[in-house]
């Protein structure tokens, strides 16, 4: 397992939108579910202009002397974006790249930023600035629209692009996807529902991009581990109560909610109200149940969902609200992650050091909140944990996973390893 520099913080997802206690011995550590079924990607054109060696208009430092290679580092994130709330989340993951560049403490890695804007058109643009300045990786940029600007103009030169959109469909060919997929707290959950004898699955997804990720990758995972969908219903407040019914009716014996904040806690009394059974429904959520408003729901008491460990951002929290004097938001230490990795890697050849191979080590990495890795069609995995809802809190049912590596088989019993046992006293 490689490790990152102390990494700490990526909170819930951008959603296209611990138990405490003593322990007597070390826990073993627990292997990661297992991974979604291989997709061949489709290979792209070849570079017709790979980056291969310094050009004139590369920038250098007036520190870096010449004849050296210094690590040239992309940062392709919205900072003139028409709304200003994604104006302060990309000026916060600027400096969380920023503080991952000072925590690497390697001053031949040069991080040049760019704009993406609010179009394609501009994500674009500030893509070819990063690349005539000699940037040999890209990171960014946010929105799924500009990683399809970006990533042919990439590709052409060779060079990667690890962008933060959840939209699967972007990865591949060159491009990373860095984030929060739901298609990760699927499999994470469907896995642990069928461990715990859970076998007959439905879902209540939103209409819209984003349920569909939810329906397609549940049906996808539910059917590769043997298991079976009865019921996928679409929320909508004109169908809302035949749907539940439609779900009560099924042989069901979890049920997937795929809806987060004001439209989970609306949902939440009408479950119970329109013959969701408790008793033989388990209930389960995604990412977006990682929000402490849902705590004091009782109707959603004993829920379960995937997301990483609580408090696992509070060394990353810390360190950047000592850095700057202000809490991060959700999603910065994404950009911390990133070129965290890029530092990690870039002890490589020149131009050769962001490959392929390097980019999809099947160990993974060590990130911000646990383990990740990318897998060959571009797409991330990580290692979450599975949370209970409690009054008081989320409870950790089960731990994330520490390592991808799958456990090894036990030795096989045999007569002559088995321990004689002493007879028992009679009473």
């Amino acid at each position: 397992m490689k490790l990152l520099r102390p990494i700490c913080a990526i909170a819930a997802a951008l959603a296209i939108a611990a138990l405490a206690g003593c322990q007597t011995a070390p826990e073993a550590p627990k292997p990661a579910p297992p991974p979604p079924p291989v997709v061949e990607q489709q290979p792209g054109p070849p570079a017709t202009n790979p980056m291969t060696a310094e050009e004139p208009g590369f920038l250098r430092l007036p520190n870096q002397p010449a004849g050296t290679n210094p690590v040239r580092v992309g940062l392709l994130l919205p900072y003139s974006n028409g709304s200003s709330q994604t104006r302060y989340l990309a000026t916060a993951m600027m400096k969380a790249a920023q503080l991952a560049l000072f925590d690497a403490g390697n001053p031949n890695i040069t991080l040049i930023s760019a704009d993406e804007g609010s179009t394609p058109d501009s994500a674009a643009n500030g893509a070819r600035s990063l690349l005539a300045q000699g940037a040999e990786v890209i990171v960014g940029p946010l929105f799924s629209p500009s990683v399809s600007a970006v990533a042919p103009i990439a590709h052409n030169r060779a060079v990667p692009v690890i962008a933060f959109s959840t939209d699967v469909k972007k990865a591949g060919n060159g491009v990373y996807l860095l984030s929060f997929q739901p298609e990760n707290e699927v499999r994470r959950t469907v896995s642990y529902a069928i461990q715990t004898g859970h076998k007959h699955f439905a879902a209540l997804v939103p209409p819209g991009a984003y349920g569909d990720h939810i329906a397609d990758a549940l049906r996808a995972d539910v059917t590769a581990q043997g298991a079976d969908v009865a019921d996928i219903e679409r929320l909508d407040p004109t169908t809302q109560a035949s749907a539940l019914h439609a779900i009560a009716a099924s042989n069901a014996d979890v049920l997937i909610v795929a809806v987060g904040g004001n439209s989970l806690r609306a949902l939440a009394p009408a479950l119970a109200e329109n013959g969701i059974d408790r008793g033989k429904i388990k209930l389960m959520g995604t990412g977006l149940w990682d929000d402490p408003s849902i705590q004091k729901e009782t109707a959603l008491e004993g829920g379960w969902f995937a997301a990483p460990a609580p408090n696992a951002d509070s060394s990353f929290v810390a360190k950047y609200r000592a850095a700057y004097g202000s809490e991060p938001p959700q999603l910065a230490s994404l950009a911390y992650d990133a070129v965290s990795l890029v530092a990690l890697l870039s002890q490589g050849a020149p131009y050769h050091r962001f490959t392929d191979s390097a980019l999809t080590d099947p160990n993974g990495f060590s990130g911000v909140e646990g383990i990740l890795r990318f897998d060959p069609d571009g797409t991330s995995e990580r290692g979450l944990a599975i949370l209970a809802v409690e009054p008081d809190g989320f409870r950790v049912v089960d731990p994330a996973p520490r390592t991808f590596e799958k456990p090894a088989a036990p030795p096989p019993v045999t007569t002559s390893s088995l321990t004689p046992q002493s007879p028992k006293s009679g009473g």
